[in-house]
C-alpha cells in the first residue's frame, strides 16, 4: 500500500435529524429474557440469568464511571485505572489474566468508555467461586496492592497504546472531532485514552481518590449468566461482596448538549492511503426519544449495501470505497457521524456534496416503507443473534 498525503475534512454543526422515520413499532413477539435482579444492602446491583445450554458462566461487572468523570488536566485516568485493576489486589497480588487462564477462562478483559468501565470473563461453571472472590477482592481491597512501580508500568502501557492508535491511518480523527464538537470543559471533549501530559501527571494519590470515590459497591452492577442456579448464585454474591462498602453518594449528571451557532471545519493532512471525510453533529443523549430514531436513520442512510449513500457513492458513482453512518449516544450528550472514504483521485468536495444531497432528501421526504421495515428487521435480527452468546 503506497502512502500519500491526503486531506481529512471535518464538519460539525447543530442539526436536528428528526426526519420522517418513525420510531420502531413494538414487535408482536417480544423477546423474553428471564432474570432476577437484587440490590444488596450495600447498594450492589446483582442481575442473574440462567442459561443451561453449556457448562459455562459469564460474569460482567460494570462500574458507573468513565472518562466523563475526569476533569481537564486529569484525562485518561479512568482507562489507566482499568489497567491497574488487572495487576493484583491485597489478597491476590498477582496477574489477573494469568490466574483466569489457569482456570480455563475465555474473553477475559475490561473496557473503558465515556460513561462506564466494565470487567468481564467467561469461565467453566466450576470456577465461579474463584472469579467471584477475585472480583470482590479487587472491588473491596485494591489499594494496598497498588505501588508506584505498578502505576509507572501501566502508565507506559497506556501511553504506548495511545501512540499505536495515533500512528494508525486516520488515528487522530476522532480526537480532533471530540475537540471540535464540544467546549474544552465538556467531559466528551477528550477521549478515554487521555493526553500524554495528563497520563504523566497521574499519581498514587489520584489512584486512591478514584478508587474511593467511584469503586464502591453502590456504584456497580454485576451480571451473571450461564449454567447456574439463581438462589445459589445470589447467596454466593452476598457472601463475597456483601461486606464491601457502598462508597460515597454520587450525583447523577444532567444532559449537556453542546450549543453550536455555526458549522466548523478542520482539515488534517496525513500520510494515509485514501482521503476521508467525517461529518459530525451534536445530538441528545441515549436517554432521549431521538436515540432510536437516529439509529434507524443512520442505517437507512449509510449502513450496509442497501443504504442510500452506499448505493450512490460506492455502486452508482463509484467514487468512494466505503461509507457509514453511526452515532455515539452517551449518557449526557452524543454525536452523529457520517464517514466516507474516497477512491484514489476523487475529490472530497464532490463526495461531501452527494452526502449532503442524500442527507437532505432523507430528512425532507423520510424513508420508504420498505426501507423502514427492512432496517427494523435487520436491527431486530442482529439483536437476537447477539443474545445467543452467553456473555451477551
Amino acid at each position: 500500500m503506497s502512502l500519500k498525503k491526503t486531506v481529512l475534512y471535518f464538519v460539525s454543526a447543530l442539526c436536528v435529524l428528526s426526519a420522517s422515520a418513525k420510531t420502531p413499532s413494538k414487535w408482536s413477539d417480544e423477546i423474553q429474557i428471564p432474570f432476577t435482579k437484587k440490590v444488596l444492602p450495600n447498594g450492589l446491583t446483582v442481575i442473574v440469568h440462567e442459561d443451561h445450554k453449556a457448562p459455562i458462566v459469564a460474569i460482567n461487572i460494570w462500574y458507573h464511571v468513565g472518562s466523563k468523570n475526569e476533569k481537564p488536566g486529569k484525562t485518561g485516568f479512568a482507562h489507566l485505572f482499568e489497567h491497574l485493576m488487572f495487576n493484583g489486589s491485597e489478597h491476590f497480588d498477582n496477574d489477573y489474566f494469568k490466574a483466569l487462564d489457569k482456570i480455563g477462562a475465555t474473553s477475559t478483559n475490561g473496557s473503558t468508555g465515556f460513561d462506564r468501565t466494565n470487567y468481564f470473563q467467561v469461565v467453566p461453571k466450576h470456577a465461579i467461586d474463584t472469579v467471584l472472590w477475585l472480583e470482590s477482592d479487587r472491588m473491596g481491597h485494591l489499594l494496598g496492592a497498588i505501588t508506584q512501580e505498578k502505576l509507572d508500568e501501566q502508565r507506559g502501557v497506556v501511553q504506548n497504546e495511545k501512540r499505536q492508535r495515533e500512528n494508525e491511518p486516520y488515528g487522530k480523527a476522532y480526537e480532533i472531532i471530540a475537540q471540535q464538537s464540544f467546549p474544552s470543559d465538556h467531559p466528551y471533549s477528550w477521549l478515554p485514552i487521555g493526553s500524554m501530559e495528563d497520563l504523566n501527571a497521574a499519581s498514587l494519590k489520584d489512584v486512591h481518590e478514584w478508587f474511593k470515590t467511584y469503586y464502591g459497591a453502590a456504584n456497580a452492577a454485576i451480571s451473571i449468566a450461564g449454567d447456574i442456579e439463581t438462589k445459589d448464585i445470589l447467596q454466593k454474591v452476598e457472601h463475597y461482596f456483601g461486606g464491601i462498602g457502598s462508597g460515597p453518594p454520587l450525583a447523577k449528571p444532567g444532559q449537556w448538549i453542546a450549543k453550536r451557532n455555526q458549522s466548523s471545519r478542520f482539515v488534517l493532512q496525513d500520510r494515509v492511503p485514501h482521503a476521508r471525510v467525517y461529518k459530525a453533529w451534536n445530538i441528545p443523549s441515549l436517554k432521549s426519544a431521538e436515540s432510536n430514531t437516529l439509529n434507524i436513520f443512520s442505517d437507512i442512510l449509510a449502513n450496509g449495501k442497501n443504504s442510500r449513500l452506499f448505493k450512490r457513492l460506492v455502486y452508482k458513482d463509484q467514487i468512494a470505497t466505503d461509507v457509514s453512518a453511526f452515532l455515539y449516544d452517551g449518557e449526557i450528550s452524543g454525536v452523529f457521524y457520517i464517514v466516507a472514504t474516497a477512491k484514489p483521485g476523487q475529490k472530497l468536495d464532490h463526495i461531501e456534496t452527494i452526502v449532503n444531497e442524500e442527507l437532505t432528501r432523507l430528512i425532507q421526504k423520510g424513508p420508504t416503507k420498505e426501507e423502514l421495515e427492512r432496517t427494523k428487521v435487520s436491527q431486530y435480527s442482529s439483536f437476537v443473534r447477539n443474545l445467543e452468546k452467553v456473555g451477551s
